[in-house]
């Protein structure tokens, strides 16, 4: 293996997403898959888990644990499944998530706790229920990484009045903030990723016709959405040596999209 192969080296692994079975997660699992990494991916629903792990297992080694992490009890009995079968865990992806959007007027408390509870409570007490894993093997020259995906309406406004979901999502990017600077010295890296436009499930509305997909990619700087090797590079990187000496940080895989427009 040569100098460039070792500093994005994350073969063997033991990686654990969250909400890996579509979209965004699944990107990240297919490439760590791909990459050589022991990808552990976890969803609510038990059809999902089943069609991604075949999806996934022609690549190398990928398992799935249908898990429900909006609930601590559900965050605790992941973290013993991944327990059982592993002695660390390496690298953390929270990816799992909902969206709700509504008009203020019409908002109501379910719309509010059913994303909060998901997408940044549920990703606090998994890493809580985690951490001994995480820090099994870590070290100062091998350090654990967590990496947070949130999205780029945390970084800005968007037209969607998906309020709990900028909340939680911001949430989630100044709590991995707060985790980055208490973990330091146990060898426990924290990062976030702020996706932009990648075609998901959650964005399937914006994708439904040729002349809907030809406008929304106008008004993309790059004149395109995301891709797998977009979002799993990233977060290779950060699982990585080359992502060893970053934590604390966010960084938007949006084209250019918060930065340039």
């Amino acid at each position: 293996m040569d100098f460039y192969q070792q500093l994005f080296d994350v073969s063997d692994k033991v990686v654990l997403v969250t909400g890996g079975t579509r979209g965004i997660g699944l990107m990240i699992a297919e490439g760590l898959v791909r990459a050589g990494a022991r990808v552990y991916i976890a969803s609510r629903k038990s059809a999902a888990c089943e069609e991604a792990e075949e999806k996934l297992g022609r690549y190398g080694f990928c398992r799935v644990i249908a898990a429900d992490v909006s609930s601590i009890s559900g965050c605790r009995q992941l973290a013993e499944e991944i327990r059982k079968a592993e002695s660390e865990l390496p690298v953390l992806v929270n990816n799992a998530g909902v969206t709700w959007s509504e008009d203020i007027d019409n908002f109501h408390e379910k719309a509010w706790d059913k994303v909060v509870d998901l997408d940044v409570k549920g990703a606090f007490f998994l890493i809580k229920h985690l951490l001994p894993l995480l820090r099994q093997g870590a070290t100062l020259e091998n350090r654990a990484s967590i990496v947070n995906i949130t999205r780029v309406n945390a970084l800005r406004p968007s037209g969607l009045r998906n309020y709990s979901y900028v909340a939680a999502k911001a949430g989630l990017g100044q709590l991995s903030v707060q985790l980055a600077a208490d973990l330091m010295d146990e060898y426990v890296n924290v990062n976030v990723i702020a996706p932009g436009l990648f075609e998901s499930k959650m964005t399937a509305s914006l994708f439904e016709s040729e002349e809907a997909v030809e406008q929304l990619l106008a008004n993309q700087p790059m004149k395109r959405s995301g891709r797998m090797e977009d979002i799993a590079g990233l977060v290779i990187y950060l699982s990585s040596k080359a992502g060893q000496f970053i934590t604390g940080s966010t960084i938007a895989c949006d084209g250019g999209a918060t930065s340039t427009t």
